[in-house]
């Protein structure tokens, strides 16, 4: 541990001797149709990467039709005004480039990769899947067979059903208790109709942020995104867009309990975290990678798996959103091991509640969280997909800059402080998939 630590801490003085890094110096630039632009620009390589950021995603969807803003993006690239999917596809093999869609939560990414010298092909297409979509009825009940597949092989997966039941009972009536695929019976519900509307309504220039990172001069930038997308209008049937879903509160602590004939047991135990914006992020992500989110140094992987030998495996996470997501932790043991690892997990908690952690716990997962912190910047696409989560939850252009300055400045104090405040023992949820007869779970205290 002593090596693994000094390791760390080496791999971070190195990152931080680096100019490159400290230089990461996002700009931006905000178009006439209220579309912005951040661009970071790198020319060590002849590659662009671009991530086209709508700030719309699954918690829009409409009440009883949980899925559309997944399906609607899945049909972007399946044809447009100008190019059916064939087309597109071609069009992207022949110039090497990478194109594709996806929903999430709380936004849509449109992401493309492309060699500087095609860079203009790259725009066009880009251009073309926003701007032109077809929508058509054909692709859209293939796409559709495709996602209730997934979804209905989910149905005999301990962990999907396991978050599933849990969202369910975190999140209470809010959208995020919904997956962004949707459920069966929403799916099935969607016409082209809500995929229209939708996209009228979200897609919008004064709702999308375009990342650029590459070899690509702000000049050259700027004019790409006038030439393909300057006669992008924020034309939508709905005057004004905007967020009125009331932000998820905590809900009722429960037991759900889920026969499955399996030797092992999946279990989730947690409650609602907190939000991206929240002012406590930076300890909060400290405690929780010392608790379990550090991997083979965490404290649940190592007392509970490692020292114990009573789970497979486990760990913690909070999900920071734009509103709060969960605080889960997850466990995967034996069915006759599950009130103990269960026990155990409840112990954890309560310890760091109690006492805190100590200092060589706080340098070490300090160490880590900064010395990691460039492996999420080391390809643009990389690059261009953080700049995008920058810009959509408003962290500000010195981010890259910033966040080893807020993870170093984390006390033990801080750590207790966060722990009081986000730990909740006596609010958890607890879900069990697994053979209930011979796991016997106990009501939690």
């Amino acid at each position: 541990m002593r090596f693994y630590a000094c390791l760390l801490i080496f791999l971070f003085i190195s990152v931080e001797s680096q100019p490159a890094f400290a230089e990461i110096k996002p700009k931006q630039i905000v178009m006439k149709n209220g579309l912005t632009i951040l661009l970071i620009e790198q020319h060590s390589l002849p590659i662009v990467s671009v991530e086209a950021l709508i700030k719309s995603g699954s918690v829009d969807d409409p009440f009883d039709r949980a899925g559309v803003a997944n399906l609607t993006a899945s049909l972007l690239d399946e044809g447009t005004q100008k190019r059916s999917s064939t087309q597109i596809a071609e069009e992207i093999d022949f110039i090497g480039a990478s194109l594709g869609a996806s929903a999430d939560l709380d936004y849509t990414s449109v992401n493309l990769r492309v060699l500087k010298k095609d860079i203009e092909r790259g725009f066009d297409l880009l251009s073309d899947l926003l701007l032109n979509p077809l929508f058509d009825v054909k692709e859209m009940e293939r796409v559709r067979r495709l996602i209730l597949g997934s979804i209905l092989s989910g149905k005999d997966d301990p962990t999907t059903i396991a978050s599933l039941a849990f969202d369910n009972i975190v999140f209470g009536n809010h959208p995020y208790k919904n997956p962004v695929i949707g459920l069966e019976e929403s799916v099935q519900k969607i016409g082209r109709d809500d995929i229209v509307s939708f996209y009228q309504n979200h897609y919008l220039p004064k709702n999308t942020l375009f990342s650029i990172v590459g070899d690509v001069t702000e000049k050259e930038a700027v004019a790409l995104v006038k030439k393909y997308f300057s006669e992008w209008k924020n034309v939508s049937p709905k005057p004004v867009l905007a967020r009125n879903i009331a932000s998820p509160t905590i809900q009722p602590k429960k037991t759900e309990l889920i026969e499955k004939d399996l030797t092992q047991t999946t279990v989730l135990i947690g409650h609602l975290g907190i939000s991206r914006k929240n002012p406590d992020f930076y300890p909060v992500i400290v405690m929780n990678y010392i608790l379990g989110g550090g991997g083979f140094s965490s404290r649940l992987l190592t007392h509970i798996r490692d020292n114990k030998g009573l789970v497979y495996s486990a760990y913690s996470s909070f999900d920071a959103n734009r509103q709060p997501g969960a605080f889960e932790i997850s466990l995967q043991t034996k069915a006759s091991n599950t009130n103990e690892a269960i026990s155990a997990t409840l112990q954890e908690i309560n310890q760091i509640l109690k006492d805190g952690v100590t200092e060589t716990e706080l340098m070490e997962a300090k160490a880590y969280l900064i010395g990691s912190f460039p492996l999420r910047l080391e390809t643009t696409g990389k690059l261009a997909g953080l700049l995008s989560k920058v810009g959509f939850h408003e962290l500000g252009l010195a981010y890259f800059s910033d966040y080893p300055k807020y993870i170093e400045k984390v006390t033990r104090e801080d750590i207790l402080r966060v722990a009081k405040t986000y730990l909740r023992p006596d609010q958890m949820t607890l879900v069990v998939v697994g053979n209930l007869a011979e796991a016997k779970v106990k009501e939690l205290p």
